[in-house]
């Protein structure tokens, strides 16, 4: 059966929200929806699929062995998709609330343009504490020094089939969702929206998973941050060169060194050793990665259930009789 709307999400110990969620996403969107929610590994609230039926919509539960992260939960539900779901659209998002769901179809309006493979979520208002705000700021522009390219967008986003299938064909998905949307190639448009506030409890996302998040959406661009520190040793080395030489002409010309000539040429060695090492390694990390394809992992050796909710208008059996 195809479905107009599929809407991937990772739940992690957060009952309250989701069910929430999922009655505002029937007010939103209708029943024409269909959910793949991804229980990433919870213990003390598990994710029933009586809650996706009761809430008048259909869909499926996928049940992971262990808790594997916000974004490979996220990687596992789209992987999934592009198996066994079809569909028009494919909208993923939080299930905390934080994901609006009535801006779901302005990125959906977004889609109605077929110049646009990706509809991402700009927001322009947030509901965090300063310190998230500074960091984040920090982060960006980090990203877009070490990168060459901006990331102003998150998780919540709409997008073709076609870009789903293409994702799900990258293995770079399973580190960085935002990171791995921009390094497919695929036609972005940017839709500004404001973020909503939690339905329920905490974040739990602390300050450390955060840095994590932020680190790792470099390493999708790992040959790019690589070659950008390379060229950046380089010029840090030849200054040293300049440097030392301009010392020992100094020297010999006799001007006054009192007691600073050793130090200085010494120190400007050293720094000449380290930046022209590191350069060296940078150069051979980046050959590495450039000869290695990586394959996306199965995503299936994570999931433990896919059970679909009933009465269930599923695409495909349950999980035990996927091929």
């Amino acid at each position: 059966m195809r479905f107009e709307h599929v809407i991937v999400m990772p739940i992690y110990e957060d009952a309250a929200s989701f069910m929430k969620l999922l009655r505002d996403l029937n007010s939103s969107l209708g029943d024409q929806v269909y959910i793949v929610a991804v229980d990433d590994g919870s213990v003390r609230e598990p994710v029933q699929t009586d809650w996706i039926s009761e809430a008048g919509l259909s869909g499926v539960v996928l049940s992971l062995h262990r808790n594997m992260g916000h974004q490979r939960a996220i990687a596992i539900g789209l992987s999934y998709v592009a198996e066994h779901v079809d569909a028009e659209h494919v909208v993923v998002m939080d299930s905390d609330g934080e994901d609006r769901p009535d801006t779901i179809p302005a990125l959906l309006v977004a889609l109605q343009d077929p110049s646009v493979d990706v509809a991402v979520a700009r927001r322009k208002k947030r509901v965090e504490s300063l310190r998230f705000k500074a960091f984040y700021a920090v982060y960006k522009r980090l990203f877009a020094l070490l990168v060459g390219r901006n990331v102003d967008f998150g998780n919540f986003m709409a997008m073709r089939m076609s870009g789903v299938k293409r994702l799900g064909a990258m293995s770079e998905l399973w580190i960085h969702i935002a990171a791995t949307v921009i390094a497919s190639k695929l036609r972005i448009r940017p839709i500004s929206l404001d973020r909503g506030a939690r339905y329920a409890g905490k974040s739990k996302m602390n300050f450390v998973g955060l840095a994590l998040h932020g680190f790792r959406s470099m390493m999708v661009f790992a040959e790019d941050v690589l070659v950008r520190v390379g060229v950046f040793c380089t010029i840090i080395a030849t200054f040293t060169v300049i440097a030392i030489a301009i010392a020992i002409t100094m020297k010999v010309i006799g001007s006054p060194t009192p007691g600073w000539f050793s130090n200085v040429v010494l120190s400007l060695t050293l720094i000449f050793l380290q930046t022209g090492a590191l350069t060296l390694m940078t150069l051979l990390t980046t050959g590495v990665i450039k000869s290695v394809t990586a394959q996306p992992p199965d995503y299936r050796q994570f999931v433990e259930t896919a059970t679909p909710a009933a009465p269930a208008r599923q695409p495909a059996a349950a999980f035990g009789g996927m091929d």
